[in-house]
C-alpha cells in the first residue's frame, strides 16, 4: 500500500519516504509517525497517543516528540510556521492536513525470491526487498500473538540474502536463542522467534520456484 501526497509517496511495503522516485531518509520512529498521522488524517492525534504508540511502556520528554516532529517535517521541506502537510494543534497534538490518496501496488513475484517463512499454520512467500513482520495489515505475514508488536521486524530479501532486523519490538526477536540488536543474517532451515511465535525460514529449490512460478504452490518440508 502507498500513500501519495503532493509530490510525496508514502511506501509502506519497502517503508520509505520518496519524492520524485528519490529516497527522502527517515529513522524508523519518523515513518512510525507520518504514517500514523496519515492513518489518522484529518483528526488530531494527541501527544499521549503518538508517545504510547511510538515508546511504549517508556517515558520520554516533550522535547523528544518535538525533535522527531522536526525530523518528519525537514524531510517534507516543511517548516511549522508554514505547514503544508502537519499542522500543530497546541496543547493536543498534530494533524495530517494535506490531500492524500492511498493505492494498492501491484504485488510484486514473491516466488521469484527463492524463500519463505514456515508458521505453525501456514506458509508465506518472501518477496524482493523489505517484508514487514507484525500485526499490521500491509505486513508479508500478520502474527496474531500479544508478545508481537504492530511493527516487529522486518527481512530484507536481496541478490540471494535473506536478513533479518528487529524494529524496536517491545519483546524483541531472537536467533538461534539470543535477541539480536542488529541486521541478521539467516540461511535456510533457520528458527528465529518474533517474542513468542517461532518462524523457520525455507529457502526453495529452483523446480519449486519454477512451479510456484506456474501458479502450483510447491510442496511442503
Amino acid at each position: 500500500m502507498q500513500v501519495k501526497f503532493g509530490d510525496f509517496v508514502l511506501d509502506r511495503g519497502t517503508r520509505q519516504l520518496l519524492r520524485g522516485g528519490e529516497e527522502r531518509r527517515l529513522a524508523p520512529k519518523a515513518f512510525e509517525l507520518l504514517e500514523l498521522l496519515l492513518d489518522h488524517r484529518p483528526n488530531v492525534v494527541a501527544r499521549e497517543r503518538i508517545r504510547d504508540r511510538l515508546w511504549p511502556d517508556t517515558f520520554v520528554s516533550e522535547s523528544t516528540l518535538a525533535t522527531l516532529m522536526a525530523e518528519v517535517r525537514a524531510a517534507l521541506d516543511e517548516s511549522a510556521k508554514r505547514p503544508v502537510f502537519l499542522r500543530t494543534v497546541h496543547g493536543v497534538g498534530f494533524a495530517f492536513c494535506g490531500q492524500a490518496v492511498e493505492t494498492r501496488t501491484r504485488a510484486r513475484a514473491a516466488t521469484n525470491a527463492g524463500f519463505r517463512l514456515v508458521l505453525e499454520d501456514r506458509e508465506v512467500a518472501l518477496h524482493p526487498g523489505e517484508n514487514l513482520l507484525g500485526r499490521v495489515e500491509e505486513g508479508v505475514a500478520w502474527l496474531e500473538s500479544s508478545t508481537v508488536s504492530r511493527r516487529h521486524a522486518c527481512i530484507r530479501v536481496e541478490g540471494g540474502q535473506v536478513i533479518l532486523e528487529d524494529l524496536a519490538s517491545k519483546n524483541g526477536t531472537f536467533v538461534r536463542g539470543q535477541r539480536i540488536s542488529a541486521p541478521t543474517a539467516l540461511a535456510d532451515g533457520d528458527v528465529f522467534r518474533l517474542g513468542r511465535v517461532t518462524v523457520r525460514l525455507r529457502s526453495l529449490q529452483p523446480d519449486e520456484v519454477t512451479r510456484s512460478d506456474d501458479g502450483e504452490p510447491p510442496e511442503r518440508r
